[in-house]
């Protein structure tokens, strides 16, 4: 038996209630004209810095900043910054 206990396992989407209300909700989120717009913006300027595609393997995100304009920046810097007590989440 793999030490892995996950191995095997179905993680479906609908494999239990909590994992398919996650899922069902994600995507209703991801759906919205305001995410599918930023999705579009982001993946556009990465097309434009013929970097799409190789973001992943050099663990960068395009960020953007306070002033509209996006930058590379380390993915785990990125996705960390959570914007607590309604101060901006942008760099």
């Amino acid at each position: 038996m793999p030490k892995n206990k996950i191995v095997g396992k179905n993680t479906a989407p609908a494999s239990n209630k909590a994992t398919g209300r996650k899922y069902t909700k994600q995507k209703a989120y991801n759906a919205r004209p305001d995410q599918v717009k930023y999705r579009e913006e982001l993946n556009g300027e990465a097309r434009k810095r013929g970097i799409y595609g190789k973001r992943a393997s050099k663990g960068m995100d395009l960020s953007h900043k306070k002033d509209g304009k996006m930058t590379l920046e380390s993915s785990a810097k990125n996705r960390a910054r959570n914007g607590q007590n309604g101060k901006s989440t942008k760099k």
